[in-house]
């Protein structure tokens, strides 16, 4: 891995945050073990490889563009394209070209990841 990256640096098009850069750098990112994962994610059983390098969070997101190629597998994954969609693509649907992967599924097969997701979410709160 690099020790020094660009001021601005992307994964598919996307501003990678600092404070990622940051752990990237100093080799930081990585899994904090089980316990700590289910302490965030209680639902999230499948072993996790976080993904070191830029490098790495672009190839593996590439695989992302794949799940949309057909209509069965992306309504499997829950991904889909705005420009395709018949609206704004809403939770708990991914929109593959406003994400990146940062941990992928240990095993092959366990088809699970774990994305960084940079739809702007809006909070309606309504007064009583």
């Amino acid at each position: 891995m690099q020790d020094d990256y660009p001021a601005t640096v992307r994964v598919r098009g996307l501003v990678v945050p600092d404070l990622l850069l940051v752990l990237l750098r100093k080799s930081r990112w990585n899994h904090p073990g089980e316990p700590a994962v289910a302490r965030v994610m209680p639902w999230f059983h499948d072993p996790l490889d976080f993904l070191g390098s830029i490098e790495q969070m672009e190839r593996e997101s590439q695989s992302l563009d794949r799940l949309i190629q057909d209509d069965e597998t992306a309504e499997l994954f829950r991904c889909a394209r705005e420009p395709t969609a018949t609206g704004a693509v809403e939770l708990p649907w991914l929109d593959v070209d406003r994400a990146f992967f940062v941990a992928v599924a240990q095993y092959a097969g366990d088809d699970t990841a774990i994305a960084l997701d940079y739809r702007a979410i809006f909070i309606v709160i309504k007064g009583a």
